[in-house]
């Protein structure tokens, strides 16, 4: 590959590397249509080429299969050392399960540094997690992330440790390539994890082609979503302890009530204070973790109580609670 691509460089062109969003040209940055308009090549997934077909016309047009990743990249490259501004799309947003990767990979191989005539461009665009919690509510207003199934390049084992771990940790989490016409057992492997520390009541929203044409949206929960219709165009949303499903919409709680009356007008709870850490915030539970271990739990006892691992616990124990610390947090603006 690299004697291919060790050719001159004089006039050397530029990748921008393009998300798209979901795929309505409603939901595209500017940037990335003005990117598109500027690049003399379009290169792309056959079914993200359809999506800006309104956008390329009269332009080089490169259309790969769904495993042609690295042909993608070195497509690219090949075209930019030529002089030409090439725009290598994917959908959502690049560097999120998209081409900024794989394209960085094959840069790297061919010997290309920053410093190289030919320029490198990332332009975001909305992933499928931001498309697809928009739609059904904001089931990601406090802690999440994504995992793929897809065990093509990634071993089954090292997903199912990721899948175990955030569902344990409490994560609302947004499954990308949950289910293929090759690839069905990975999404009820993730459901069993996932039911080991969540209640089988736990909203899940499954929502397909998100702002396209066949766009389909199922709410559903945790004990019942392998049922539903599920592909490779969808993207599974799977709420926390505390995510509900009101009036058709999923929402994840910040995390307010905690802290304030919410039927009270906002009044702040006893014992918080209004702008300060929560009295089980830090210093709040270092503070109950010593006071415990003094009463005489032990330090698995305590791993179990507030689960987390028992050598955290006891290297905790061993740090004072820092009288600084809360004299630091008292004077805070």
């Amino acid at each position: 590959m690299n004697e291919e691509l060790e050719v001159s460089a004089a006039g050397a062109g530029k990748i921008m590397l393009v998300g798209i969003g979901p795929g309505s040209v409603d939901h595209m940055t500017q940037r990335a249509r003005a990117a598109i308009a500027e690049a003399d090549v379009v290169i792309g997934y056959v079914t993200y080429i359809k999506l800006v077909a309104d956008l390329i016309e009269g332009k080089e047009i490169i259309r790969k299969s769904m495993t042609e990743e690295l042909d993608r990249a070195v497509s690219a490259l090949e075209a930019a050392r030529a002089g030409k501004k090439v725009a290598l799309i994917s959908s959502g947003d690049a560097g999120v399960y998209g081409m900024a990767g794989p394209t960085y990979e094959v840069l790297f191989q061919a010997g290309w540094t920053p410093d190289d005539p030919v320029a490198v461009e990332i332009i975001p665009g909305a992933s499928a997690l931001n498309s697809c919690a928009a739609l059904v509510g904001a089931p990601l207003t406090h802690d999440f992330c994504a995992i793929s199934l897809s065990d093509l390049l990634t071993p089954w084992p090292t997903i199912a440790r990721r899948l175990d771990a955030v569902a344990m940790a409490d994560f609302v989490v947004a499954l990308y390539n949950p289910k293929s016409g090759r690839r069905t057992r990975q999404i009820l492997e993730a459901q069993r994890l996932f039911l080991r520390h969540r209640r089988p009541d736990t909203p899940v929203a499954i929502v397909k082609s998100a702002y396209r044409r066949r766009e389909n949206i199922v709410f559903t929960t945790l004990d019942s979503m392998a049922e539903a219709d599920i592909g490779m165009l969808s993207t599974v949303l799977i709420g926390n302890s505390n995510t509900f499903v009101r009036h058709g919409l999923m929402v994840t709680p910040r995390g307010y009530a905690n802290k304030y009356d919410m039927e009270e007008g906002g009044a702040t709870r006893d014992g918080e204070r209004a702008g300060r850490s929560l009295s089980t915030g830090l210093l709040g539970w270092l503070e109950t973790l010593q006071a415990e271990h003094a009463a005489g739990d032990s330090i698995e006892t305590l791993a179990e109580r507030h689960r987390l691992p028992a050598d955290y616990i006891r290297d905790t124990l061993a740090e004072p609670v820092e009288i600084e610390m809360a004299a630091a947090e008292e004077g805070e603006a």
